[in-house]
């Protein structure tokens, strides 16, 4: 972004001293004096219109065709915007002359053509530059928008080894192994291929990088290439989207694969990436990549569609309506990562959603501190309306029930 800023004012200063000076000098007098006479004849005589407004209009004009040249995805249509700019130039110039007053519009037409012109040829280099390395590596990795805007520098990527902010997805097809335990191997693979591919896609459209795409599920980079500061929030939303689409077809399946879906796991943190030695690949070093995948598995013990990592939660927290489900350990014993289940974004959650998360939080921290009575009361509030289907809270319920059951048969101390 900061690289487009620079060459959109570099081009536009350069077109508006190239288009003053032609003016100034009286290089356009061939072609300005019979305009002038053409509408002084038709509407009567004009003064000539400030310099001030005259040059100050040339850089403005210079720095908006470059810097949307270089920042859209559909360069192509720029030009009917440059013909459109040029069209209105003229219309300016001859309502002016209305007013008796002249406006030479050739400057600034000079200035919004070789602006245009500047920016191609900057894309043009840029891109001889990038197509060669880095952007051979992001094909079908990337969605074409992001593709583009590596190629305009609007992402900067130079190719080297670099640390990167990131929010890894790892989604997988809910009931791929139940499908393996009972079905032949030709519709395991190709529900597997078929989850894969619309995940992939769904993954890409929503600007992540695409690390793997296979049988063992679909992993996905948010804050990379380029860097973002909403990568968690940008990876939770994609995370509902995915559960979201897979669930409706899950629905609209007639009964078949009735227990399809998509699990999700989302872990963020600082990851590592370069490209090969061969310069075929991007490696990829990061324990986001490892955790992610855990809490993708661990929907399958809690019933859970989506998990969240701790360093996501943090991130993402003032953006969504999350709640805790419980500790799983890390690469050693020692290390425990508390994961939780994001429930909706702040933004569209109703109050009673609300409320329920609230009871099931007050729950767990009664769970832990071994309250039993107390945490199966809250418990008992987190219950959606017509005992809708909740496998954690029924997981923590189950938990309790002889827990409290106990508690009541013993005689009061």
């Amino acid at each position: 972004m900061k690289r487009s800023l620079l060459f959109a004012l570099i081009i536009a200063a350069a077109v508006a001293a190239v288009a003053s000076i032609s003016h100034a000098s009286g290089w356009f007098a061939g072609l300005e004096l019979p305009l002038k006479n053409w509408m002084v004849k038709l509407n009567g005589p004009a003064r000539d219109l400030s310099n001030i407004w005259q040059y100050s209009l040339t850089p403005l004009l210079g720095f908006a065709t470059a810097w949307i040249t270089i920042t859209s995805a559909r360069r192509h249509r720029i030009a009917v915007l440059v013909l459109a700019a040029i069209l209105e130039l003229l219309t300016l110039a001859w309502v002016l002359s209305l007013y008796h007053i002249f406006f030479a519009p050739l400057p600034c037409i000079l200035a919004v053509v070789l602006s245009y012109s500047g920016a191609l040829a900057y894309l043009a280099i840029a891109g001889r530059k990038r197509a060669g390395i880095p952007l051979s590596l992001f094909n079908g990795k990337l969605s074409p928008a992001q593709i583009s805007r590596l190629r305009s520098g609007e992402v900067e990527f130079d190719g080297g080894a670099r640390a990167f902010e990131t929010s890894v997805v790892v989604c997988d097809l809910a009931n791929k192994y139940d499908l393996a335990d009972t079905d032949e191997p030709g519709v395991v693979a190709k529900a597997s291929e078929k989850f894969t591919a619309r995940a992939a896609e769904l993954l890409r459209e929503a600007g992540a990088y695409l690390h793997a795409a296979d049988g063992e599920g679909v992993v996905a980079v948010f804050g990379f290439p380029g860097a973002l500061n909403d990568h968690a929030e940008k990876a939770v939303r994609a995370a509902f989207d995915l559960a979201r689409a897979f669930a409706e077809n899950s629905s609209g399946s007639n009964g078949q694969n009735a227990a399809a879906g998509a699990h999700v796991g989302v872990s963020s943190g600082s990851m590592i990436t370069a490209p090969t030695e061969e310069k075929q690949d991007i490696f990829v070093l990061g324990e986001p990549i490892e955790l992610a995948r855990r809490f993708c598995v661990a929907n399958r013990f809690y019933g859970s569609r989506i998990l969240i990592g701790p360093r996501t939660f943090e991130l993402a927290n003032n953006a969504i309506v999350a709640r805790p489900i419980d500790f799983l350990s890390g690469v050693n014993a020692q290390e425990r990562h508390e994961i939780y289940e994001p429930l909706a974004f702040t933004a569209d959650a109703p109050s009673e959603l609300v409320a329920r998360r609230d009871s099931f939080w007050n729950g767990v921290v009664l769970y832990r501190e071994q309250r039993w009575a107390e945490a199966y009361s809250e418990f008992q509030k987190a219950r959606g309306p017509n005992h809708e289907e909740d496998a954690p809270l029924n997981l923590y319920l189950r938990r309790l029930e002889p827990l409290a059951l106990h508690l009541m048969e013993s005689p009061a101390q």
